[in-house]
């Protein structure tokens, strides 16, 4: 990425200030994570089960991997599910056409 396609986008988590280098067209959706991890964080901190910004970091990034390898996994299973019905579908459409050339002949 060269300066000109780079953008440097200012974020706030937890009361601290970040600076980060994103692609310029992927600013909108930097901040969106800021902030969703923002939120994530505070609920930690609020919670009060968990004390230190260290902690309550490794606590929110634990929780968002669990999600998304949740959400990751369960896609997984409804591409395989999508996939073996598409390949009966097509198994008896092809079986259909098989019959009707043989009759046809």
């Amino acid at each position: 990425m060269t300066q000109q396609e780079a953008a440097r986008v200012s974020v706030r988590i937890m009361e601290k200030e970040y600076v980060v280098s994103c692609p310029y067209e992927e600013r909108a959706a930097l901040l969106d994570a800021a902030e969703f991890l923002n939120v994530r964080m505070r609920e930690i901190r609020e919670s009060g089960k968990v004390v230190g910004m260290d902690r309550i970091a490794v606590m929110a990034a634990l929780n968002l991997a669990h999600e998304y390898l949740k959400t990751r996994d369960r896609e997984t299973r409804v591409d395989s599910g999508v996939g073996h019905r598409v390949r009966a579908l097509r198994e008896r459409v092809e079986g259909a056409l098989e019959k009707g050339q043989q009759l046809e002949l």
